[in-house]
């Protein structure tokens, strides 16, 4: 086991978006932005920022138009990679109308799921994102994708593989340079796993993919291990263990961003990322939602007094 560690992976902060969008308190603008900002300093080459959604859906996000109008204002616009989710053309244009250079879109291996979730089956969804795939790559705009699901649902259970790997085939022939398997109510166990990325890894590259895991189990690491250890480089994560899935009960939510850095460079994997000023980071949005921390590490760090 381990015998061939990669020299470095990558980390792609999900906390501004899938972290705050899934917590109960409406953050103010500035806090998102002082957020953010923080976030920028810690050596992080990837902070998913805001989604161009409905206000009354998702009030959480319902700044998003000023918020990127800030964030277009700092250094680091033009420095790290600031995608935003958009759920539908509308939101597509608001983007472009917003200078985004990166979004992200997402879908599901489950229909019920994405009946709940969105109001469409898989490839309704997957209609719905056609035009709005071809806006971005017309007006030069990456496209990141999102699956849920991949490793079971809520409704239906265990998902299919074959379904997956479908799903993937539409995603990059949109565009998507990358694609997120997600999964989402954190039943994923190392074995799953290595058995689902073994038949992934047959027809798409571990640069195409990204890892994206929920700690609801306590097994999110030990995931993201085995994910390692089939090759895979690329991880979601969320500063301090933010968000979590409104479908599982009792998440806990996505893996700590603390959590995953600690443990790829205490096994000499590099992240760039600076533990410290990740976890002031995390203090500040965290005594902002007035919560404590899921992070193993982060909780140790505060205990320490520093």
């Amino acid at each position: 086991m381990f015998n061939t560690l990669p020299k470095s992976a990558r980390i792609i902060e999900v906390g501004p978006r899938d972290g705050l969008q899934n917590e109960a308190k409406v953050l103010d603008l500035s806090t998102k932005v002082e957020f953010i900002d923080r976030l920028a300093l810690t050596g992080l080459e990837t902070i998913e920022v805001t989604s161009f959604v409905r206000a009354d859906k998702i009030p959480q996000m319902g700044d998003a138009k000023e918020l990127f109008k800030t964030i277009k204002e700092r250094d680091y616009y033009n420095k790290l990679n600031l995608p935003c989710l958009v759920p539908n053309t509308k939101g597509m244009e608001l983007a472009i109308d917003n200078g985004v250079k990166e979004v992200a879109i997402f879908t599901a291996t489950s229909n019920t799921f994405n009946q709940r979730n969105i109001n469409a089956t898989i490839e309704e969804s997957l209609e719905r994102f056609r035009p709005v795939a071809k806006l971005a790559t017309d007006n030069g705009i990456k496209i990141r994708g999102y699956i849920s699901t991949v490793f079971g649902c809520p409704y239906e259970g265990e998902t299919s593989v074959d379904s997956l790997m479908d799903i993937l085939s539409a995603l990059k022939d949109m565009g998507c340079y990358e694609i997120s398997l997600g999964d989402t109510i954190g039943v994923a166990n190392p074995l799953q796993v290595k058995n689902i990325l073994s038949r992934v890894f047959k027809t798409h590259s571990a640069n195409e993919l990204a890892m994206h895991f929920h700690d609801t189990r306590g097994l999110a690491l030990a995931n993201i291990l085995a994910s390692l250890e089939m090759g895979a480089t690329n991880f979601d994560s969320s500063a301090a263990g933010l968000g979590g899935c409104p479908y599982a009960k009792g998440a806990t939510g996505n893996v700590a961003t603390e959590d995953v850095v600690y443990m790829l460079e205490s096994m000499g994997v590099s992240t760039g990322v600076d533990l410290e000023k990740m976890a002031h980071a995390s203090k500040y949005i965290l005594e902002a939602l007035g919560k404590e921390s899921s992070s193993k590490y982060l909780t140790a760090y505060l205990a320490s007094g520093k």
